[in-house]
Protein backbone atom coordinates (compact mmCIF):
# COMPACT_ATOMS: atom_id res chain seq x y z
CA UNK A 1 0.00 0.00 0.00
CA UNK A 2 1.52 3.27 -0.86
CA UNK A 3 1.69 6.49 1.20
CA UNK A 4 -1.16 8.23 -0.47
CA UNK A 5 -3.45 5.25 -0.34
CA UNK A 6 -2.80 4.90 3.46
CA UNK A 7 -5.98 5.88 5.55
CA UNK A 8 -5.96 9.08 7.14
CA UNK A 9 -4.76 9.25 10.41
CA UNK A 10 -7.08 8.91 13.31
CA UNK A 11 -5.90 11.63 14.97
CA UNK A 12 -5.58 13.99 12.33
CA UNK A 13 -9.36 13.33 11.64
CA UNK A 14 -9.90 14.02 15.00
CA UNK A 15 -8.77 17.15 15.27
CA UNK A 16 -10.12 18.25 12.08
CA UNK A 17 -13.48 17.11 13.43
CA UNK A 18 -13.39 19.10 16.66
CA UNK A 19 -14.56 22.93 15.34
CA UNK A 20 -18.01 20.50 14.42
CA UNK A 21 -18.16 19.08 17.96
CA UNK A 22 -17.42 22.70 19.59
CA UNK A 23 -20.34 24.19 17.52
CA UNK A 24 -22.33 21.28 18.06
CA UNK A 25 -22.34 21.00 21.80
CA UNK A 26 -22.24 24.86 21.83
CA UNK A 27 -25.49 24.57 20.14
CA UNK A 28 -27.28 22.06 22.34
CA UNK A 29 -26.60 24.04 25.39
CA UNK A 30 -27.62 27.52 23.85
CA UNK A 31 -30.95 25.81 23.13
CA UNK A 32 -31.58 25.01 26.60
CA UNK A 33 -29.53 26.64 28.61
CA UNK A 34 -29.41 30.59 26.47
CA UNK A 35 -26.25 31.88 25.63
CA UNK A 36 -26.06 34.50 28.34
CA UNK A 37 -26.23 30.98 30.97
CA UNK A 38 -23.57 28.78 28.84
CA UNK A 39 -19.82 29.18 29.55
CA UNK A 40 -16.97 27.69 27.45
CA UNK A 41 -16.20 25.43 30.07
CA UNK A 42 -19.47 23.95 29.68
CA UNK A 43 -19.39 23.54 26.25
CA UNK A 44 -15.97 21.98 26.16
CA UNK A 45 -17.34 19.50 28.66
CA UNK A 46 -20.08 19.04 26.53
CA UNK A 47 -17.70 18.17 23.37
CA UNK A 48 -15.30 15.53 25.68
CA UNK A 49 -12.52 18.56 25.07
CA UNK A 50 -10.51 20.87 27.49
CA UNK A 51 -11.17 24.46 27.87
CA UNK A 52 -7.76 24.98 26.81
CA UNK A 53 -8.38 22.63 23.65
CA UNK A 54 -12.35 25.08 22.86
CA UNK A 55 -9.79 28.19 22.78
CA UNK A 56 -7.46 26.99 19.96
CA UNK A 57 -10.57 26.93 17.63
CA UNK A 58 -12.29 30.02 19.15
CA UNK A 59 -11.26 32.64 21.25
CA UNK A 60 -14.75 33.28 22.75
CA UNK A 61 -18.14 32.40 23.34
CA UNK A 62 -19.01 35.04 20.88
CA UNK A 63 -16.59 33.56 18.49
CA UNK A 64 -18.19 29.70 18.59
CA UNK A 65 -21.68 31.44 18.04
CA UNK A 66 -20.34 33.68 15.14
CA UNK A 67 -19.17 29.76 14.00
CA UNK A 68 -22.88 28.61 14.14
CA UNK A 69 -23.72 31.42 12.22
CA UNK A 70 -21.55 31.08 9.59
CA UNK A 71 -21.92 27.04 9.31
CA UNK A 72 -25.14 27.29 9.47
CA UNK A 73 -26.82 30.43 8.22
CA UNK A 74 -24.49 31.94 6.28
CA UNK A 75 -24.19 30.11 2.96
CA UNK A 76 -27.96 30.27 3.15
CA UNK A 77 -27.77 33.83 2.84
CA UNK A 78 -25.01 33.70 0.07
CA UNK A 79 -27.46 31.43 -2.04
CA UNK A 80 -30.16 34.07 -1.65
CA UNK A 81 -28.25 36.69 -2.59
CA UNK A 82 -26.92 34.70 -5.52
CA UNK A 83 -30.82 34.44 -6.44
CA UNK A 84 -31.72 37.80 -6.05
CA UNK A 85 -29.15 39.34 -8.08
CA UNK A 86 -29.34 36.64 -10.71
CA UNK A 87 -33.43 37.67 -10.96
CA UNK A 88 -34.53 40.04 -13.57
CA UNK A 89 -37.11 39.25 -15.70
CA UNK A 90 -39.28 37.00 -13.23
CA UNK A 91 -39.95 38.80 -9.79
CA UNK A 92 -42.53 36.74 -8.32
CA UNK A 93 -41.05 33.84 -9.78
CA UNK A 94 -37.89 34.96 -7.56
CA UNK A 95 -39.35 36.18 -4.66
CA UNK A 96 -41.73 32.41 -4.57
CA UNK A 97 -37.71 30.22 -4.59
CA UNK A 98 -36.72 33.01 -2.17
CA UNK A 99 -39.19 32.37 0.37
CA UNK A 100 -38.97 28.31 -0.67
CA UNK A 101 -35.29 28.62 0.08
CA UNK A 102 -35.93 29.94 3.72
CA UNK A 103 -39.02 27.91 4.23
CA UNK A 104 -36.59 24.38 3.22
CA UNK A 105 -33.42 26.11 5.61
CA UNK A 106 -35.63 26.72 8.41
CA UNK A 107 -37.28 23.44 8.08
CA UNK A 108 -33.71 22.14 9.88
CA UNK A 109 -33.88 22.06 13.04
CA UNK A 110 -30.07 23.05 13.21
CA UNK A 111 -30.41 25.59 10.89
CA UNK A 112 -33.85 27.06 12.71
CA UNK A 113 -32.11 27.05 16.20
CA UNK A 114 -29.68 30.09 15.08
CA UNK A 115 -31.82 33.04 14.93
CA UNK A 116 -33.85 31.47 17.61
CA UNK A 117 -30.78 31.99 20.10
CA UNK A 118 -30.13 35.17 18.55
CA UNK A 119 -33.36 36.26 19.06
CA UNK A 120 -34.35 35.47 22.67
CA UNK A 121 -30.33 36.99 23.41
CA UNK A 122 -30.24 39.77 21.31
CA UNK A 123 -31.80 42.19 23.60
CA UNK A 124 -29.47 41.79 26.42
CA UNK A 125 -26.23 40.98 24.21
CA UNK A 126 -26.33 44.21 21.47
CA UNK A 127 -23.39 42.62 19.88
CA UNK A 128 -25.16 39.28 18.99
CA UNK A 129 -27.52 41.31 16.97
CA UNK A 130 -24.82 43.40 15.57
CA UNK A 131 -22.81 39.94 14.32
CA UNK A 132 -25.94 38.23 12.89
CA UNK A 133 -26.55 41.58 10.76
CA UNK A 134 -23.13 41.71 9.59
CA UNK A 135 -23.16 38.08 8.37
CA UNK A 136 -26.60 37.32 7.32
CA UNK A 137 -28.83 40.53 6.27
CA UNK A 138 -25.73 42.84 5.29
CA UNK A 139 -25.25 40.70 2.27
CA UNK A 140 -29.01 40.08 1.75
CA UNK A 141 -31.34 42.83 2.07
CA UNK A 142 -29.45 45.19 -0.49
CA UNK A 143 -29.50 42.87 -3.25
CA UNK A 144 -33.37 42.08 -2.19
CA UNK A 145 -33.78 45.92 -2.10
CA UNK A 146 -32.32 45.66 -5.85
CA UNK A 147 -34.86 43.00 -7.09
CA UNK A 148 -37.62 45.16 -5.72
CA UNK A 149 -36.30 48.30 -7.59
CA UNK A 150 -35.69 46.01 -10.80
CA UNK A 151 -38.82 45.01 -10.54
CA UNK A 152 -40.30 48.22 -10.51
CA UNK A 153 -38.29 49.40 -13.46
CA UNK A 154 -39.42 46.40 -15.11
CA UNK A 155 -42.81 47.21 -15.02
CA UNK A 156 -43.64 43.69 -12.46
CA UNK A 157 -44.17 45.85 -9.61
CA UNK A 158 -46.36 48.73 -8.73
CA UNK A 159 -43.75 51.82 -8.30
CA UNK A 160 -43.38 51.61 -4.17
CA UNK A 161 -40.98 52.30 -1.88
CA UNK A 162 -38.15 49.34 -2.29
CA UNK A 163 -36.86 49.31 1.18
CA UNK A 164 -40.37 49.66 3.21
CA UNK A 165 -41.80 47.10 0.58
CA UNK A 166 -39.34 44.60 1.71
CA UNK A 167 -39.58 45.55 5.55
CA UNK A 168 -43.31 44.45 4.73
CA UNK A 169 -42.48 41.58 2.72
CA UNK A 170 -40.24 39.86 5.25
CA UNK A 171 -41.87 41.48 8.20
CA UNK A 172 -44.26 38.20 8.83
CA UNK A 173 -41.35 35.85 9.21
CA UNK A 174 -39.60 38.25 11.37
CA UNK A 175 -42.40 38.25 13.43
CA UNK A 176 -43.99 34.93 13.36
CA UNK A 177 -40.41 33.47 14.92
CA UNK A 178 -40.73 36.77 17.34
CA UNK A 179 -44.08 35.94 18.84
CA UNK A 180 -43.18 32.05 19.03
CA UNK A 181 -39.43 32.75 21.12
CA UNK A 182 -40.20 36.12 22.85
CA UNK A 183 -44.57 35.82 23.50
CA UNK A 184 -44.75 31.70 23.48
CA UNK A 185 -47.53 32.32 21.03
CA UNK A 186 -47.35 29.47 19.10
CA UNK A 187 -49.95 28.60 16.07
CA UNK A 188 -52.00 25.10 17.04
CA UNK A 189 -50.19 23.47 14.61
CA UNK A 190 -47.20 24.58 15.48
CA UNK A 191 -44.65 27.02 14.15
CA UNK A 192 -44.92 25.84 10.56
CA UNK A 193 -42.61 27.93 8.47
CA UNK A 194 -43.59 26.79 5.41
CA UNK A 195 -47.54 27.24 5.50
CA UNK A 196 -46.75 30.36 6.72
CA UNK A 197 -44.49 31.26 3.50
CA UNK A 198 -47.33 30.12 1.50
CA UNK A 199 -50.03 31.58 3.03
CA UNK A 200 -48.23 35.09 2.84
CA UNK A 201 -47.08 33.84 -0.58
CA UNK A 202 -50.88 34.16 -1.40
CA UNK A 203 -51.60 37.35 0.06
CA UNK A 204 -49.00 38.40 -1.76
CA UNK A 205 -49.96 37.89 -4.94
CA UNK A 206 -53.55 37.59 -4.59
CA UNK A 207 -54.17 40.24 -1.70
CA UNK A 208 -57.06 39.45 1.13
CA UNK A 209 -59.90 41.09 -0.24
CA UNK A 210 -62.73 39.75 -1.99
CA UNK A 211 -63.12 41.52 -5.45
CA UNK A 212 -66.32 44.01 -5.24
CA UNK A 213 -66.78 45.36 -8.70
CA UNK A 214 -68.51 48.35 -8.77
CA UNK A 215 -68.46 49.21 -4.87
CA UNK A 216 -66.86 52.22 -3.55
CA UNK A 217 -64.65 52.86 0.21
CA UNK A 218 -66.70 54.27 2.65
Amino acid sequence: MTTSDSPEPKFRRRAEARPDEVLDAALTLFEEKGYAHTSVAQIAKTAGLSKGAVYLYFPSKQAILEGLVRRAVSPIAARAQALVELSSDDARGTLRALFSLIATSLSDPKVLAIPKVVIREAVVAPEIAAMYRREVFDHVLPAATEMVRQGIASGQLRPVDPELTLRSVIGPIVVHLLLAEIFNVVPEGGLAIDQLIENHLDILFHGVFLSTEGSTDA
